[in-house]
């Protein structure tokens, strides 16, 4: 419950400290008063919109403080939100507006933007001018029928809806994933044709060995000099082995190896000479062996040549295409690799259709148990509705929610639809095209009377989604916009029966609904200093007579003697006598103010 409002240097407010109470506060005052500034600043301490242009002319800066008392709910967010209590009965929601910044503060610690919305949602619910326009949107129908419905069904339809947006985020995923594959297949398909060509040109060329082409190339070396090769062989064969003339290498060293042999017999220093020599002398004889051998298998072979110079084509022309020898090779592992990811692609297109359809009607089923749900709730709300509005004086309303089947979406297939008929023998039609600005204001009273009533009835609090249903404080600018008469006073009794559940706080210029407040505020301006300021007392008795005549007829009663009416009166026309015309018509507005409170009592009584 909102216990105070403290303003200062905010639009035409200097400073100004409200304190408020259970049940229902009224505020009344001339149009332009600044009732609804009022408003805009409590508005203003739970996080809503405000400008540089709201600060007060002349000021540098702007505070705003709401006290609210608390309850278990307030003291949990708080604990989670990790900010300290001030004490266990109450909370200060502040903000500090300056032409640059501004701060809110929730018990003298900065917040964000959404953590006071969650904390505003727990706390106030401010029906503004206009927000009748709500009732017109077809999203808004559908959050006040669940809201509504999740209470009777024991929080089942909550429960229920956001087990339909699990399973259609799942099929939106399954549904994209097979899109995705099918609009992909045609690029794949192109993909792999390409991949077979370049794997099946590379696996022909039959690539393994990285020093293949320098091997190659040197066998083509030596197959086209194998004549020279030959001839040289034979030379090289015949100076170190064996020649007809014997001056071989060979020969000479056996000559020489004869001769030391016999010098050791002499000198055993020779020894290690002839060593050397026999040594030299074994090496030749291999070498002369080897070179013979070699010349020996030294062919001119022009098939094995041209075989040789096609290979080498074939991996030159592959290089050109694919890189060096080894990149080729290790590109063809990566092909084979590619290629196989691609053939085998896991789960088949037809797999992921049938998942698809599995998970479409698995989201359809839960769809057709969150209908069934919002038609219980619908039922309960037609009734409930109903009856609230026949309270506020229309007999024969017809009211139905209409649910119509719809593409499912993660808030179900249905499409929301209230329909209203406000005379007897109308068709049922939207709402929003049949009611009157006042129909749309009796409506969304009664609407919001069933949520009260509901909250009364258990204890329990709502999902977050659906706050508005148990804040502590509701606030009403002008609900009774376009009514009057037998109406004004059903929605008067409709306020204070609200009242008895939540703190009401309404600003209005119904003298019938003024008359039913628990506590009646009168908001006036006032030049002080050469300065307009805005200023709201809390009225007494008399003086609560004093502004329902005024408010009933039109004329400024400051006192309730017929006296003091007169002379006002004689004000209001320039000195001259008032005729007894009006003197009798402020003594009779100073009656009908009292029988307005007489009349409250009364219903207040009763109820």
């Amino acid at each position: 419950m909102l216990l105070s409002l403290k303003i200062e240097n905010f639009a035409l407010i200097d400073r100004l400290e409200l304190e408020l109470y259970a049940g229902l506060n009224i505020l009344t005052g001339e149009t332009g008063a600044g009732k609804s500034i009022v408003l805009d600043a409590l508005d203003a301490a739970l996080g809503g919109k405000v400008s540089s242009r709201m600060l007060r002319t002349g000021s540098e800066r702007a505070n705003i403080e709401a006290t609210f008392s608390t309850n278990q709910a307030i003291a949990q967010w708080l604990e989670l939100q990790e900010i300290d209590a001030l004490d266990a009965d109450t909370l200060i929601c502040s903000r500090e507006i300056t032409a640059r910044s501004n701060r809110t503060r929730v018990n003298g610690v900065v917040v964000n933007k959404q953590q006071i919305q969650e904390l505003r949602d727990r706390l106030v619910e401010i029906t503004a001018q206009g927000q009748t326009i709500l009732l017109s949107q077809a999203t808004q129908q559908r959050e006040w029928l669940d809201s509504f419905g999740d209470r009777i069904s024991d929080q089942a339809l909550f429960s229920q809806r956001q087990k339909v947006a699990r399973l259609f985020e799942i099929k939106e995923r399954s549904r994209k994933a097979l899109l995705e594959r099918q609009q992909n297949e045609r690029n794949r398909l192109q993909h792999l044709d390409m991949l077979q060509y370049q794997l099946k040109e590379l696996e022909a060329a039959n690539l393994g060995d990285p020093e293949e082409l320098e091997q190659l190339e040197g066998d083509r070396k030596r197959l086209a000099h194998s004549v020279e090769l030959q001839k040289h062989g034979y030379a090289v064969y015949e100076a170190i082995y064996q020649n007809d003339i014997g001056n071989a290498c060979a020969d000479l060293l056996g000559q020489a190896e004869s001769t030391l042999t016999e010098m050791v017999t002499l000198d055993r220093e020779a020894a290690g000479i002839l060593e050397l020599v026999s040594s030299a002398l074994a090496q030749v004889e291999e070498a002369g062996r080897q070179i013979n051998n070699y010349t020996h298998r030294l062919e001119s072979d022009p098939e094995q040549l041209e075989i040789i110079e096609q290979r080498i084509n074939q991996i030159k022309h592959i290089c050109r295409k694919y890189g060096t020898l080894p990149e080729a090779i290790a590109y063809t592992q990566k092909l084979q690799q590619e290629l196989a990811e691609l053939t085998d692609r896991g789960i088949s297109i037809e797999d992921l259709e049938r998942k698809a359809e599995a998970d479409l009607q698995a989201l359809l089923k839960a769809c057709k148990k969150l209908t069934e749900l919002r038609n219980q709730a619908a039922v309960a709300l037609e009734k409930a509705q109903i009856e609230a509005l026949k309270m506020l004086a229309m007999e024969k309303v017809r009211f139905q929610v209409g649910i119509y089947p719809s593409e499912p979406t993660a808030l179900g297939s249905d499409r929301i639809v209230f329909e209203f008929s406000p005379n007897l023998g109308e068709p049922l039609q939207p709402l929003a095209e049949t009611a009157s600005g006042g129909e749309m204001s009796r409506f969304l009273l009664a609407l919001k009377t069933c949520f009260v009533h509901q909250k009364s009835n258990d204890a329990r609090s709502l999902p977050d989604t659906f706050a508005h249903a148990h804040v502590g404080t509701m606030v009403f600018d002008e609900i009774d916009a376009g009514v009057s008469g037998r109406v004004a006073q059903a929605i008067a009794t409709q306020l204070w029966q609200l009242s008895r559940s939540a703190q009401i706080l309404c600003v209005t210029h119904q003298p019938l609904i003024a008359a039913i407040a628990d506590r009646h505020f009168h908001v006036n301006k006032q030049i002080v200093a050469d300065r307009t300021q805005v200023q709201i007392r809390l009225l007494e008795l008399e003086e609560r007579k004093q502004e329902l005549a005024q408010i009933a007829s039109g004329m400024t009663v400051e006192e309730s003697s017929e006296t003091q009416a007169r002379k006002e009166i004689k004000k209001k026309t320039n000195g001259k006598s008032p005729s007894k015309e009006f003197a009798n018509a402020a003594a009779q507005a100073i009656a009908f103010a009292e029988s307005l409170l007489e009349q409250a009592a009364a219903i207040k009584s009763e109820r």
